[in-house]
């Protein structure tokens, strides 16, 4: 079945959701991985249209909330020194420090820019020679592959004044994290589609074998995301726990092999710190030696702070599915999109943000995508 969400679609799906979950008699526990699931499912009202027995848990998969604090705390450090240009994506800039913001130090006079590409970044080196361009490069696999493309490049070009910061992450070894660590029960995995174009449905396996979890790969629409949902609950009752992939027209099993055949050509696979995870092994993509005259942490001297969460910030439990934010007594109070405290109320992937966007949503009990045309 490939859906995209018409009302009779829905209602049929909602309905064998409910079958499913009857069948299996207990509380079923689904994380989506991915931050655009996330907020994807707040938005559109699907949550509101499933069976009592079908939780849904957000995990850590947007990118801005798993970086360390004390990366961001490093990048506002850099921002102020002399003749150094931060180039980033726009959710970075507002994300709270333990010292204020990105945007904080640009409103004190640091030369920070939000780019939408890598490849903008390498423009801002070409235009401005006299300054040290450094590009915040944060992410999954989705977005590794444009850094990689833009360190090639600058190293084509002959750029001296280009480097990056390296935090780019990868999206199954959190996800074994997750399970190693055990505090939160869960019965299968909607796994990312954008990450999964990149990386392929195969590369769930290990986790689908080893942990015995099924794994279901979605999209984004209404229809793609309940279709997953009925797969995983579907395994369940049958016993079994396999990769599937209901969203065959952006993810095959292989994935891009251009893509990762650009990164690995950048990066070595290395452990990395996570906000509130700590350091989780083989799960981060620093420079390979080769191409160390691009990494700021060399080019800086940079050392990456210890990490110290906002008091009485649970982002930290919310992007391991810990949590819910309506178990933060900051949430919607003294943290909202306009203060916000931590990083899951900066980011438009963040579990904090959906939310409080979407609420009223969720409180009407009814799904916009049955509306009435």
């Amino acid at each position: 079945m490939s859906t995209t969400g018409t009302r009779e679609t829905i209602a049929a799906l909602t309905g064998e959701l409910s079958r499913l979950c009857a069948e299996l008699g207990r509380q079923t526990s689904i994380m989506e991985v991915c931050g655009t699931h996330t907020v994807s499912l707040y938005r559109s009202g699907v949550r509101s249209l499933l069976p009592e027995g079908l939780r849904l848990i957000s995990g850590p998969g947007c990118p801005v909330c798993v970086t360390s604090q004390g990366y961001i705390d490093a990048a506002i450090a850099l921002a102020g020194r002399d003749s150094v240009t931060i180039a980033t994506y726009g959710d970075m800039v507002r994300v709270p420090g333990n010292g204020g913001s990105l945007e904080s130090a640009r409103a004190e006079g640091a030369d920070v820019r939000v780019v939408y590409s890598a490849r903008q970044a390498i423009a801002l080196a070409e235009r401005h020679p006299d300054r040290e361009v450094v590009f915040l490069a944060i992410g999954f696999e989705t977005t590794a592959p444009a850094t990689a493309d833009a360190i090639l490049s600058a190293r084509a070009k002959g750029l001296t004044n280009f480097s990056v910061m390296p935090a780019h992450k990868q999206v199954v070894p959190a996800m074994v994290a997750l399970l190693e660590a055990g505090d939160v029960l869960l019965d299968g995995f909607m796994c990312p589609g954008h990450v999964s174009v990149i990386i392929g449905s195969g590369a769930y396996r290990p986790v689908a074998d080893r942990y015995g979890l099924p794994c279901v790969v979605a999209g984004f629409e209404p229809g793609q995301m309940l279709e997953a949902l009925v797969c995983l609950l579907r395994q369940r009752t049958e016993g079994r726990a396999r990769v599937e992939n209901v969203y065959p027209v952006a993810v095959c099993e292989t994935g891009n092999s251009v893509a990762v055949e650009l990164m690995e050509r950048v990066f070595r696979v290395e452990d990395a710190r996570w906000r509130a995870m700590g350091t989780i092994p083989v799960s981060g993509l620093g420079l390979r030696e080769e191409l160390s005259d691009f990494d700021a942490f060399g080019r800086f001297g940079i050392t990456l702070p210890e990490d110290r969460d906002p008091p009485g910030c649970r982002c930290g439990d919310v992007i391991q599915g810990k949590a819910t934010p309506g178990d933060c007594p900051l949430f919607g109070s003294a943290c909202t999109p306009r203060r916000p405290i931590g990083p899951c109320m900066v980011s438009s992937e963040g579990t904090c943000a959906a939310l409080y966007k979407y609420r009223p949503v969720e409180s009407a009990g009814r799904s916009p995508c049955l509306a009435p045309a």
